[in-house]
């Protein structure tokens, strides 16, 4: 049984009545791009086939009641009384109620099932797929139309303002317009998109190294600040209007932290905008390289690597049929991503989880991830 068949299982279960409504948000992988969102850059991330899936009907009475399926917790609270409570997964779904609210629609209840095969905490994004899912169900019960790029805003708006992650919007757009087969490139200043197809003979292959992060405290919210100053002393708006002679000649004015946080974006942006054209072009070759360059960048300059991922990218750098690989997401644990030529991906899959083994003495979760299409309805 699947993971859409078992919410849905759950749901008649527990509710003695088939759902009204199914909905599915995807989490995602970026393949290239990291911390250049929240600096209006660029980033090439593509939805997995990994998702929240929400199996609910409608209630009358204002209240939202859901049991999450694989922490067997239930969370409710009034659309009408609505309080913030640190660390609790509920308040991702309560900060996109909160911000369809506050854009002006007008929401009713609903109760149902949620449940998920991303992975938290690992940088696939369950956060964005969890807000996004919620954000279909209101929709859909609303009869709101449905504007991806828009209610990506809104679940943005929720993470940051609700939850308190100052995050960037790729996550909430890839999971909102993700295309099935394709990679998307995102200009994060004005939200233009583009499908950009895999080399051929490829796959994506994201390695779990089985740490796990918390952007809600710490590391990630200080590297938004050390990137505002870095704008300031260089004197754009963002460090996507930057360039690198430009950080050059401010050096002096800056210290060697802020330096390198400013080098990492100003260069990854590029690096994101090569990896686009390299794919166009079919070459995974490049796009290998540019994935390793990024990783080196993310581990001296804007420090977010740890022991884990950095060990498994040089592992999965050396494993047979890898043309790259690099961290993924926001850093501080959780996965890394990989290029891979499809006809050696089970070599490569083996020699990585025997050697993550062997050096960490813990088995690591590896993942063939297929491009999937964003959040949508399933049935109702």
């Amino acid at each position: 049984m699947d993971l859409q068949q078992r919410t849905i299982a759950a749901f008649t279960d527990l509710y003695e009545e088939a759902p009204a409504l199914v909905v599915r948000a995807p989490g995602r992988v970026n393949l290239i791009g990291e911390h250049t969102d929240y600096n209006a850059g660029y980033v090439l991330p593509m939805a997995i086939d990994r998702a929240v899936w929400i199996a609910l009907r409608p209630r009358r009475d204002g209240y939202v009641l859901v049991h999450a399926l694989e922490l067997d917790e239930t969370g409710e609270f009034s659309l009408a009384e609505m309080t913030k409570r640190k660390g609790e997964w509920l308040e991702y779904i309560k900060g996109v109620a909160w911000a369809l609210q506050e854009a002006g629609h007008d929401l009713p209840g609903w109760e149902g099932v949620i449940a998920s095969d991303v992975p938290i905490g690992a940088s696939l994004s369950s956060s964005a797929a969890i807000e996004l899912a919620t954000a279909r169900a209101f929709a859909s019960l609303a009869h709101l139309d449905w504007d991806p790029t828009a209610m990506a805003l809104l679940c943005q708006k929720a993470e940051n303002a609700w939850v308190g992650v100052n995050s960037g919007i790729m996550d909430q757009m890839i999971s909102a317009s993700g295309r099935e087969g394709e990679a998307l490139l995102i200009d994060c200043r004005d939200l233009s998109t583009k499908s950009v197809p895999l080399p051929p003979d490829t796959v994506i292959v994201v390695m779990d190294t089985m740490t796990r992060h918390d952007h809600t405290t710490g590391g990630y919210n200080t590297r938004v600040k050390e990137c505002l100053t870095a704008a300031d002393l260089l004197n754009v708006k963002t460090l996507r209007d930057a360039d690198l002679p430009l950080l050059e000649a401010a050096r002096d004015r800056m210290n060697t932290v802020i330096y390198r946080r400013a080098r990492h974006v100003i260069s990854e942006n590029q690096r994101v905008l090569d990896a686009a054209d390299a794919m166009l072009a079919g070459d995974a070759g490049r796009l290998g390289v540019l994935m390793n360059a990024s990783h080196a960048s993310l581990h001296e300059d804007y420090e977010v690597t740890n022991l884990q991922t950095d060990i498994m990218a040089r592992i999965a750098q050396s494993a047979p049929g890898c043309y790259g690989a690099r961290m993924t997401g926001g850093g501080f644990g959780g996965c890394c991503v990989a290029l891979v030529n499809a006809a050696q991906v089970d070599a490569f899959t083996r020699f990585v989880n025997a050697d993550y083994t062997r050096r960490m003495v813990i088995d690591p979760a590896i993942y063939v991830c297929r491009a999937s299409d964003g959040a949508g309805v399933v049935t109702q």
